[in-house]
């Protein structure tokens, strides 16, 4: 008899929504003056396309690491997404530069 995998019994909701942005891989959440945010690493290996980073404001090369910053609350969007340099998203607080992007 073929071996059967999916579960048996009925599946279970979950206790609370997911976040935005969780089933494209681990978000996690950034405390900032200006809010939380959640924040996933994209890896060299997954990143395609160009993007310009509000810190610096140079562009994000395809091929590149990168982190991906979304507002926290329920009111975020794809819209609000921002594609960061690693270093610049590390640096935000230090330098005020990228508060405010909502």
């Amino acid at each position: 008899m073929p071996r059967r995998n999916r579960p048996r019994g009925p599946r279970q909701p979950d206790a609370a929504p997911r976040p935005l942005g969780s089933g494209f891989g681990f978000a996690r959440t950034e405390t900032a003056p200006d809010g939380d945010w959640l924040v996933r690493t994209v890896p060299a290996s997954q990143a395609q396309k160009e993007y310009r980073c509000p810190g610096c404001d140079h562009e994000i090369r395809a091929g590149v690491s990168h982190v991906v910053a979304w507002p926290a609350d329920e009111y975020g969007t794809v819209r609000d997404r921002r594609h960061w340099h690693t270093g610049c998203w590390n640096g935000r607080k230090r330098s005020g530069k990228g508060f405010g992007l909502r």
